[in-house]
């Protein structure tokens, strides 16, 4: 099976009843099409499609190819200013704006908490920061990657302890000096105990997204969350608005996504950009189309 679903290309021809787009021009590629027929999609709520036909997802190929099809409608045209690499990112961008802004609804001025210095939490970082949020706090047992987020999008960092959730989520309201707890919680990271803390960590009435996917059960502090009154949210890849907004984000500079990118390889050399992600090297890896 073909991989890759975050990709970007040049487009080569186009259907007679194409209208919007041309040979020549540079899209980034939204790579889930859904069926626009069942219940889901009718609400608006294409990312939950009953059919949805997703790439590098069996029986379907990815994008890592010389040539890709997709309907007109989700190809997104890159501005001049936004390069081919970064058109690239705009498939886990819009994860992030999917996170922040449909899911979580940050506004100016709140305090946020993300769980998780990976792509996805950094980048949930730069899209609460561009929506206006003056405390976004991320927290990670990785002390290169956060100090890597203090200079990217984070206000302020905290390496996450081995101590009892409700103990780290006092650390964390401490350190941010919002005694109440935070407006928003983003967990990108997947486990359990951050979960636990996110819970701890809101103010009364505060919104909770579930972003990253870890063990399909755990330990949840139900109490909390009810005696708290939260909304609590999960998050599954982007829906309407998400890659527009993202493709903004990138053409207006709001959110950044050049410093993401450690390494890059020709498109035969796929192999080694694999094998350097699997290794937890650096943050985003570019593979460059083939010739």
């Amino acid at each position: 099976m073909v991989l890759g679903h975050e990709s970007s290309g040049v487009v080569t021809s186009v259907g007679s009843k194409v209208r919007g787009l041309k040979a020549g021009d540079r899209v980034a590629l939204e790579p889930g099409v859904c069926c626009r027929r069942c219940e889901r999609c009718k609400e608006g709520l294409y990312n939950l499609c009953f059919d949805m036909r997703f790439a590098a997802t069996p029986p379907y190929d990815g994008t890592l190819a010389k040539y890709y099809t997709l309907p007109e409608d989700f190809c997104y045209k890159l501005p001049e200013e936004v390069p081919l690499e970064h058109g690239a990112l705009v498939e886990p961008l819009a994860v992030g704006v999917h996170i922040a802004r449909t899911q979580a609804n940050v506004k100016p001025g709140q305090s946020v908490v993300v769980f998780g210095a990976g792509p996805i939490g950094l980048l949930s970082c730069a899209v609460a920061k561009a929506l206006g949020a003056n405390k976004i706090c991320i927290v990670d047992i990785n002390e290169s990657r956060l100090k890597f987020a203090k200079d990217y999008a984070a206000t302020h960092t905290v390496l996450s302890l081995r101590v009892p959730a409700e103990e780290m989520a006092g650390t964390l309201k401490e350190n941010c000096d919002v005694p109440l707890g935070f407006d928003v919680a983003i967990d990108a990271s997947g486990a359990e105990p951050c979960i636990q803390t996110a819970i701890h960590a809101l103010r009364s009435g505060g919104t909770f997204v579930q972003g990253g996917m870890g063990k399909p059960d755990i330990t949840f502090p139900i109490g909390a969350a009810c005696a708290k009154e939260l909304h609590i949210k999960g998050s599954f890849r982007y829906g309407p608005g998400d890659y527009k907004l993202a493709v903004e984000f990138l053409a207006t500079g709001k959110v950044k996504v050049n410093e993401l990118i450690t390494a890059r390889y020709k498109f035969g050399d796929a192999e080694k950009a694999f094998e350097e992600t699997k290794a937890a090297k650096g943050i985003k890896v570019i593979i460059e189309g083939p010739e």
